[in-house]
């Protein structure tokens, strides 16, 4: 902090998310310092395990994944994470959502292309609402406020336009995953079943039958994209690498949105998400 800026109020952060510019705040309560870069190290098996900040002063703090962290916030970043007086309506949810991360400019362009409002019948307003919690939680470990961004969709009813309908579903199944991982399993069982609506909306009963049919082939057998995943790697490009992971995230919620399949378990589903989210942010 500043000399000028004092510390207004504390917040919480995953290890993960932890990045240059934020203030830490030590074991045992110490001064916040600034961090001034991060990395984070594997154990032996190749898993991320430990956050390595570099503070201002030159020493570094070793962080656990998965574990949090506080970080002090001061006086300006305070004021702009105050919810606005209409809160509710999604203009408000976005700018809260935004404003709590004044150091994100990809952030701040989808507030900008949502300044007027979400129109929900706009495939591209429907795909920057879902990109925005996908980020929340991705990139800043944000799990509260990507939930609030994801609600701004999951009310939404299939209409059988399915291009507008992936980008409500991609919401659905994230809403699905953080309600599981915040201990609320009837509420996330409550999304998927929203998810699966899209599913028995075929009336003839042979056409039904065979969509099951694929549908099932495609839980047992997914695109999981190992291949341009690791093109990426082998060509140390770590921008491509991360685009590509987080496609594949997305295809995880998807799958354990449905419960799993009779090749991948929830269980492992679950799993397989928490590591792809250490590996997206070690990138």
């Amino acid at each position: 902090m500043s000399k000028n800026r004092k510390p207004t109020r504390v917040r919480r952060l995953s290890a993960e998310a932890v990045t240059a510019g934020h203030h830490i705040i030590g074991p045992a309560g110490a001064e916040p310092t600034k961090v001034v870069g991060t990395d984070i190290e594997n154990d032996d098996f190749g898993t991320p395990a430990v956050v390595v900040a570099t503070l201002d002063s030159g020493d570094t703090l070793r962080i656990a994944t998965g574990s949090q962290v506080q970080i002090a916030v001061d006086d300006a970043e305070a004021g702009a994470g105050s919810i606005p007086a209409q809160d509710g309506t999604p203009e408000a949810v976005i700018a809260h959502a935004v404003s709590v991360h004044p150091e994100s400019t990809q952030l701040q362009g989808i507030a900008e292309r949502l300044s007027n409002g979400v129109n929900v019948k706009s495939g591209s307003n429907l795909q920057d609402v879902h990109d925005l919690a996908l980020s929340l939680l991705v990139d800043f470990a944000d799990a509260t406020n990507a939930q609030r961004v994801c609600d701004l969709l999951t009310p939404l009813p299939f209409d059988g336009n399915f291009g507008r309908w992936k980008w409500i579903e991609g919401a659905l199944a994230l809403a699905s995953y953080l309600a599981y991982d915040d201990g609320d399993p009837a509420r996330a069982d409550a999304y998927s079943a929203s998810l699966r609506t899209a599913d028995d909306a075929e009336t003839d009963p042979l056409k039904a039958k065979l969509a099951g049919a694929v549908r099932q082939r495609q839980l047992n057998a997914p695109n999981l994209y190992d291949p341009e995943i690791s093109r990426a790697a082998a060509a140390g490009n770590p921008a491509a690498e991360k685009d590509w992971r987080v496609v594949r995230l997305t295809a995880l919620f998807y799958l354990r949105s449905h419960g799993g399949s009779e090749t991948l378990t929830t269980e492992e589903l679950t799993r397989r998400i928490h590591n792809e989210l250490l590996a997206i942010r070690a990138l």
